[in-house]
């Protein structure tokens, strides 16, 4: 691996999507990743969807090969004397371990930070929970399990995505997982930066419902400063317009021309240089009292437009951009160009895999998709003839 990461070993014992996506960032990033699955493997190589096979065998589904690309698999039973002594010998020459276990689980494998600890003090040891760990702020939550939908639900996403007149809508992709996963990976990488100066590990605690609320920040500050409890405003925004979604000729746009010179532009690009002058409009505190007005002048301008048309006129003016299906994303040639959409193999199919590529770029220490995702304990050989190697053995 060629990137900033190069030379870390990570022991990763997440499953699922969000402690996965913080170890695939890693990856990503040059970490060499040792994932430990139990016998019969993690829970997601049983999730779809597949591709074509050609040989009639089991191939590695999307949701797996997605946030495990790049890591090596170990089988280890946990449970058993002889794999807990076998992730010791791992953490020995590890310098992180990431976990999302539920409540009460390391402690009863006898993995806890302050059993491994002992074994290598400098290790960073990542803990991604629901509602967090007893040692940083013990919640009446802790032992409630957690879920993208639920954490949503009671960290206050839910409680403004949606129409003025309708339910609550969950945020589409997995955000109650995928965030507090980076977020955990910030947090790695943090205390890699502090071990290097003292020698010494930590233990981070990043809880699910902490990384959604700081996600959700502005519901704290608007209901702190004006009493408001905010509610779901659709695609506007609750203190800047014009701030949409329009409908056009062949689908929607989004268009954002909050300040002062955006909404010039945009009014001038509309042929309405007249709306510049309307008191209504004249500045930001104006446009938001008078945000209907402001909808109806754009619905009438956009909605005998088509998305091409709209995007000639406004593409690098004002804030502006089709509303893409992902199809739309393939045929774009800014994702391949941005090395978003990378190809990898699949084992058992002639079909590639397409996954979302690493959004951090370096100059000099490149980060990239490295391989795909492991076949089951495809790695365990190599990884215990590595450990037992005096060449493993780390000289911090």
């Amino acid at each position: 691996m060629t990137g900033p990461l190069s030379g870390v070993r990570v022991v990763d014992l997440t499953a699922a999507l969000a402690g996965p996506y913080s170890t695939m960032i890693l990856a990503d990033l040059g970490a060499d990743i040792i994932k430990v699955e139990p016998p019969g493997g993690e829970v997601t190589r049983r999730v779809g969807p597949y591709p074509p096979s050609d040989d009639g065998q089991a191939t590695l589904g999307g949701y797996f090969q997605s946030v495990n690309r790049g890591k090596r698999s170990i089988v280890l039973d946990l449970k058993t004397p002889e794999g807990h002594a076998e992730l010791l010998e791992l953490v020995r020459t590890a310098d992180v371990l990431v976990e999302n276990f539920g409540p009460g689980v390391v402690e009863r494998l006898d993995i806890s930070y302050d059993t491994v600890r002992q074994v290598n003090p400098r290790l960073v040891y990542g803990s991604l929970t629901g509602f967090g760990s007893t040692w940083s702020g013990e919640s009446p939550y802790m032992n409630w399990p957690a879920m993208d939908i639920t954490i949503q639900a009671m960290a206050g996403a839910l409680s403004i995505t949606g129409t003025e007149d309708g339910k609550p809508v969950k945020i589409g992709p997995g955000i109650g997982d995928i965030f507090p996963g980076t977020m955990l990976a910030i947090g790695v990488l943090s205390a890699l930066l502090e071990a290097e100066r003292t020698g010494q590990g930590q233990q981070i605690d990043v809880a699910m419902f902490d990384a959604m609320l700081s996600l959700c920040e502005r519901i704290v500050y608007q209901y702190s400063y004006t009493g408001q409890v905010p509610k779901p405003i659709g695609n506007t925004h609750p203190i800047l317009t014009p701030f949409d979604v329009l409908e056009v000729k062949d689908g929607w746009i989004a268009v954002a021309a909050t300040t002062q010179l955006r909404w010039e532009a945009l009014c001038r690009i509309m042929e309405r240089p007249d709306l510049i002058e309307d008191a209504r409009f004249r500045n930001e505190t104006c446009r938001v009292e008078h945000r209907a007005e402001i909808r109806t002048l754009l619905d009438d301008w956009s909605r005998d437009l088509t998305r091409a048309e709209v995007s000639e006129k406004l593409g690098g003016k004002v804030p502006f951009g089709p509303v893409n299906d992902i199809r739309d994303i393939f045929d774009d040639p800014h994702a391949r160009a941005r090395d978003m959409l990378v190809e990898i193999d699949n084992p058992g199919s002639s079909q590639k895999a397409i996954v979302a590529g690493q959004p951090i770029k370096f100059s000099r220490t490149p980060s990239k998709v490295g391989t795909r995702a492991p076949l089951l304990d495809e790695h365990g050989a190599a990884i215990r003839t590595e450990n037992r190697s005096p060449a493993t053995e780390r000289s911090h």
